[in-house]
């Protein structure tokens, strides 16, 4: 005679909870497409996912930052070409002015020469994100000079109060870009504001020579400005060859990634199915076991 003991219904019971587990792991794996969830599932698998997801962050990092130096790099632009705008049209009023016959015309061309002073400064000193764009890495100004071009009442002349520096700004582990200008380009803007005055007090005074003076002076200004602009045209192609060449990187990790974390969608459902099977079968089994008395084992 045989009779189940309590030792058997534990061992049974352990095979259902195992067998259980097992197809609940693997309904879960389906689902979700993923096969690691915890660090015992496969650890040299997580140590590699893991590196390969700081590897990650860290590009993600650069992409912002790059996103960062182009918003920068075209704000930039846009006060440059602004102010190439208004030199275009203080050279034509230069020329307008060694040819003017009488003083109404002159003092027209000047008070429009005082409106581009006044739009150059107001571009001079444009903020991105409340950041001076032409500062350098004075972004914020100082209490005496809040502002980098400021106009010296005593001299009538404006003043740079920026510093020399430049922006730099990481786009790589080892590779960093400078999207604004430096304080060569920003004294630039600060020579063409002045150079505008010299215009305009020139055509106040009626003075053919001066005129022409500030002409000149206003052509090397625009010149200045012209190669700060293919300059920052430079930059963008570079940010832009920075963002490709990381985005592939980023999509390579990725790819790297799913091959150490995804499960192989057939496999884990023939699977799951198989464990479907063990576990129903274990359920059947154990039931008719345990429904067994010891009238069954008499003979």
């Amino acid at each position: 005679m045989r009779v189940p003991t309590n030792s058997n219904s534990t061992q049974m019971l352990d095979r259902i909870n195992a067998l259980s587990a097992r197809q609940s792991n693997l309904q879960t794996q389906v689902a979700t497409g993923q096969r690691i969830f915890q660090p015992e599932d496969d650890p040299a698998a997580m140590g590699r996912v893991l590196t390969l997801n700081a590897e990650k962050l860290a590009l993600t990092q650069f992409d912002n930052n790059t996103a960062f130096a182009m918003d920068w790099s075209n704000a930039t632009i846009s006060g440059l070409t602004g102010i190439k705008k208004i030199s275009d049209r203080a050279g034509e009023l230069a020329t307008l002015g060694q040819g003017a016959i009488s003083n109404d015309s002159l003092s027209a061309y000047a008070a429009e020469v005082e409106q581009l002073i006044e739009q150059t400064a107001q571009l001079a000193n444009s903020k991105l994100r409340n950041d001076y764009l032409y500062g350098g890495t004075e972004l914020s100004g100082t209490l005496a000079h809040p502002a980098p071009f400021e106009l010296n009442t005593t001299t009538g002349l404006y003043e740079y109060w920026g510093n020399a520096n430049q922006m730099t700004v990481p786009i790589s582990e080892n590779s960093t870009i400078t999207p604004g200008t430096d304080g060569t380009q920003n004294n630039g803007i600060k020579d063409f504001l002045n150079n505008l005055i010299s215009l305009r007090n020139a055509l106040q005074a009626g003075d053919v020579a001066a005129v022409g003076a500030a002409r000149t002076a206003l052509e090397s200004s625009e010149n200045n400005l012209v190669d700060s602009i293919s300059k920052q045209g430079a930059v963008q192609m570079r940010i832009e060859i920075s963002k490709s060449q990381r985005t592939e990187r980023i999509d390579n990790i990725e790819k790297l990634i799913s091959k150490e974390a995804d499960v192989d969608l057939p496999t884990a459902i023939t699977h799951l199915n198989q464990a479907s099977l063990a576990y129903q079968a274990a359920l059947q089994s154990t039931s008719n076991i345990m429904k067994l008395s010891l009238l069954d084992y008499l003979r």
